[in-house]
């Protein structure tokens, strides 16, 4: 059983479900590993939009949680019970397929080209100014909400990109130890990425706690952190997994600067931005780390995966795209982009 009481580090308690498949997926875990329910998540197929169906991405996103941390008095033997890697699978294919829609038709690139390419990719990008309202508009408690969507990310960030060290050598695996190294702080915990975010949240008065906020945050924000699971977690995609870490690398600098100055406006102090401060140096670095020994060095090694790389990046940056509109769309209605949970209503 995962049973640690430590609420920073997880496990975390198992959420509220949000459909049909995610209600039973829960009442499964609630109980000793065994068969699901056959045929449990074949609806999937025909979702009409996978990347904001709730019951779809907190599905996934309880599978994939049992290869990170696990969920609180969860049997960690359910992590490999096979009908819940069936379940995955069915909920990954319409996710997957979606995801490829939306990145769209890629060019065909040789591997030498790749890095220039991957900037033309990143510069070509024109997703809505989330980083900029946040900078000069947003008040705190739209700032808090941010935050709180990030979170889900932020206290594991490294975490899926570190399973491709593994499946590489030479080159691209020299390059992402590079970059992993500054994401867990070079071996100290108070540098770590993911507590530097923690006391970000801390300033914000929000509940530090790992995934502490999952009920309050929407599909779309599950679906961000379910595509670098399903990237980390098969090998095929290993390139896709790449690309999409390229793809944040050479696009975090600017937008961190952004949310840093966003702080400042609001009267927080170098506590509060120094995760954003921090990676305005250190992604400065990494954009050409991952660009040209990251993704250059694995298609020197293995031309065949030039588009898979492509397809990662586009399609993170997409996702980004889709979770941008839904924050601001619902920001100029004068609502939140949070959901409201059913454990927030019962307790009201």
């Amino acid at each position: 059983m995962s049973t640690s009481t430590d609420r920073r580090y997880g496990p975390a308690p198992l959420p509220a479900a949000r459909g049909p498949v995610s209600a039973a997926l829960l009442t499964a875990l609630r109980g000793s590993p065994g068969e699901l329910p056959s045929g449990l998540g074949d609806g999937f197929a025909t979702v009409a939009a996978p990347l904001t169906d709730e019951d779809l991405q907190l599905t996934l996103f309880l599978c994939y949680e049992l290869h990170y941390q696990g969920w609180r008095d969860v049997a960690e033997e359910w992590e490999w019970e096979p009908s819940l890697l069936a379940l995955r699978a069915r909920a990954e294919r319409p996710f997957e397929a979606a995801l490829r829609r939306l990145a769209g038709p890629l060019p065909a690139v040789l591997p030498a080209a790749l890095p220039a390419t991957l900037t033309d990719l990143v510069a070509a990008d024109d997703g809505p100014p989330l980083a900029g309202t946040l900078q000069r508009r947003a008040d705190l408690a739209q700032f808090r909400e941010f935050v709180t969507h990030r979170s889900i990310y932020h206290l594991r960030e490294a975490d899926p990109h570190s399973w491709a060290l593994p499946r590489l050598g030479g080159p691209a695996k020299a390059a992402l130890v590079e970059i992993q190294m500054d994401e867990y702080g070079n071996g100290r915990l108070d540098l770590m990425h993911a507590e530097l975010f923690r006391a970000t949240m801390d300033r914000l008065g929000l509940d530090t706690g790992y995934a502490a906020h999952l009920d309050r945050v929407p599909a779309v924000t599950l679906a961000i952190n379910n595509l670098m699971s399903l990237f980390g977690l098969h090998r095929r995609l290993r390139g896709a997994l790449l690309g999409h870490l390229a793809g944040y690398e050479m696009t975090s600098s600017l937008p961190n600067r952004r949310y840093g100055n966003g702080l400042r406006r609001l009267g927080f102090d170098a506590v509060a931005t120094r995760f954003y401060d921090e990676h305005v140096e250190a992604d400065a670095v990494h954009e050409q780390i991952a660009a040209y020994d990251l993704c250059g060095g694995l298609v020197r090694a293995e031309p065949a995966l030039a588009g898979d790389v492509l397809f990662g990046a586009a399609a993170g940056l997409a996702v980004d795209r889709v979770f941008a509109e839904h924050v601001l769309s619902a920001w100029s209605a004068g609502e939140s982009s949070l959901r409201v949970s059913e454990r927030a209503l019962a307790a009201a």
